[in-house]
């Protein structure tokens, strides 16, 4: 099932459940991504709502920061279980040891050898990891490697 599809079914099913919370956010993800249909003229793909998902959930994580730092732990549980019910519909996250693996299948695919290459290496990663790890980290990684 396309992953429009499934955030629609879920939509259905938290009115259903007067889950308010998770009717909530899976409506403002819907929202964000008809506004980039609408902004870019296109029909996004599953890649594009993962994307799209992944943003959110930065923004969301960014926010919590920011409450818990303020002292705000109210806040920052809503948001954090925003996070929560977002990620559902991501892919299943990366661990580290399939990162690295990725991480060294580009650089010998893309022959890097400096760090003037990290941009072809970070082409290569990028759509095999997106939404499945963070890409802070993974260019992290990916400099200590090429350094």
């Amino acid at each position: 099932m396309a992953l429009i599809d499934q955030l629609k079914e879920e939509q259905k099913l938290a009115m259903k459940a007067k889950d308010k919370l998770r009717l909530g956010t899976i409506r403002l993800a819907l929202s964000d991504i008809k506004q980039r249909e609408v902004d870019e003229r296109i029909t996004l793909t599953d890649d594009d709502i993962i994307a799209v998902l992944t943003k959110m959930v930065k923004q969301r994580r960014d926010s919590v920061a920011q409450y818990e730092s303020a002292g705000r732990q109210d806040l920052a549980e809503a948001e954090q279980a925003e996070i929560t019910v977002l990620e559902d519909f991501m892919p299943q996250p990366l661990s580290d040891d399939e990162v690295s693996a990725l991480i060294e299948r580009a650089i010998a695919d893309s022959g890097a050898a400096s760090m003037q290459d990290m941009g072809k290496v970070m082409g290569v990663l990028k759509p095999q990891i997106q939404g499945r790890a963070d890409m802070g980290k993974v260019s992290g990684l990916v400099r200590a490697k090429l350094a």
